[in-house]
């Protein structure tokens, strides 16, 4: 498979999961949603679970391409890279959707560079 498909797979994937496919996670990874619907101090943190879900979904979903493209042959490095882009997607995603300093514009050229950071660091 040629490493420019893998790159445009990737992209493709992008959209399909941090527009398609988020669902409810659009949501519930708003720190405002619980306020608003679950007021309880037990809730107050539950914004950082569905962040987290978010996170990987996207991460597996961006991988997907690039681990097809090395025959599924995972080696440690694919691992870090996977980890990394969990924890900076949510990051991205929390500084857009709970601290407001970040907008859609930005948020969506930060994705980009972290998919074009992770071809460069997994498709050899």
């Amino acid at each position: 498979m040629n490493y420019r498909f893998v790159i445009l797979w990737m992209l493709f994937n992008h959209v399909l999961d941090d527009y398609f496919l988020q669902g409810c996670l659009a949501n519930l990874k708003q720190r405002s949603y619980w306020i608003q619907n679950a007021p309880e101090k037990m809730y107050q943190y539950d914004h950082i679970m569905a962040l987290f879900m978010h996170s990987i979904s996207w991460t597996f979903m961006i991988m997907l391409p690039v681990a097809y493209y090395v025959q599924f042959n995972i080696p440690f490095q694919f691992v870090i890279v996977f980890i990394c882009n969990v924890l900076l997607h949510m990051v991205i995603d929390d500084l857009k959707a709970n601290e407001k300093k970040i907008n859609l514009c930005e948020d969506q050229c930060f994705h980009l560079f972290q998919i074009l950071l992770t071809a460069i660091c997994a498709i050899k």
